[in-house]
């Protein structure tokens, strides 16, 4: 069963559960989608024999869902195959600005608002987003950037270390998926520098600049031996996906440089290595 791999894909309505599945499907997966969690064992069992790659969707609707998924888990545990958790999310004004332009009530919110569904949703789904695999804000993402995403990390036959290495800047806010967050605010601005303030961190000028500062090379250094330190461990717990974010003030100069140096030294061995500036151009 080593080459097996069983996905339960879950996440925030709204969120790209949806366009997860399909985009799973097109890589290669045999997707169940909505399936009760009382019957998953028995499914999964059987799909294997169609496919050594099984996804499972499953969403909030029904009252005893989770109830019975946590039995669910217990049974493939038993019979030893691991599950790795997808969970997709967002933030809730995204959420709900989605809901408004389908014009679609939350499956949950009864007589309640669109946020008040979004709240019990988040309450009830909370264990199983803390036990994930992998999480994916798609609060940014546009359908294409989210297959691409899938694409990279659950690609039929990849057995490696997913590593997304993501810049930011903290005046837009910290990526909620982040498993580690590094801030080099701690370096010189160059926007403050005439010659260096239109360009970005993906420029040579820049990188050299950020880099030649005092602590910098060390830093980088520490963020590569910590995340070396931490990959068997995640490892031995089933975890293979990891989000490194790394910020700066804008997320147009340090936080890019710093992300495009650790993403090249990162790449390679049994890393799958992408990078993603997810704030450049807002400036």
């Amino acid at each position: 069963m080593n080459n097996q791999q069983v996905l339960l894909v879950t996440g925030m309505s709204g969120a790209g559960r949806s366009t997860a599945a399909r985009a799973l499907e097109d890589i290669g997966w045999f997707v169940i989608d909505n399936l009760p969690p009382r019957l998953i064992p028995a499914a999964i069992e059987d799909s294997l024999n169609i496919s050594t790659h099984v996804a499972v969707v499953v969403d909030v609707r029904g009252k005893k869902l989770f109830e019975d998924l946590a039995n669910a888990q217990k049974i493939l545990h038993e019979k030893k195959l691991a599950v790795d958790i997808l969970f997709l999310d967002a933030k809730d004004d995204v959420l709900v600005r989605r809901f408004e332009s389908s014009r679609r009530p939350h499956p949950i919110q009864g007589q309640g608002r669109v946020l008040d569904g979004l709240r019990d949703e988040r309450r009830i789904l909370g264990e199983l987003r803390s036990n994930a695999a992998m999480v994916i804000d798609t609060s940014e993402m546009t359908q294409p950037t989210l297959r691409s995403v899938l694409d990279k990390a659950f690609s039929v036959g990849n057995i490696e270390f997913n590593i997304t290495v993501l810049s930011f800047g903290f005046k837009h806010g910290i990526p909620i998926d982040s498993d580690f967050v590094f801030d080099v605010r701690f370096l010189p601005n160059p926007f403050w520098n005439d010659e260096l303030r239109e360009k970005t961190g993906v420029d040579s000028p820049v990188q050299d600049y950020v880099m030649g500062q005092v602590g910098a090379e060390e830093f980088l250094t520490h963020v590569q031996d910590l995340i070396s330190l931490a990959k068997p461990g995640y490892l031995r717990e089933g975890k293979r996906y990891l989000t490194v974010s790394i910020g700066c003030t804008g997320g147009k100069h340090r936080s890019v440089t710093f992300a495009e140096k650790l993403s090249s030294l990162l790449t390679g061995e049994t890393n799958r290595v992408r990078i993603v500036h997810r704030d450049l151009g807002k400036e």
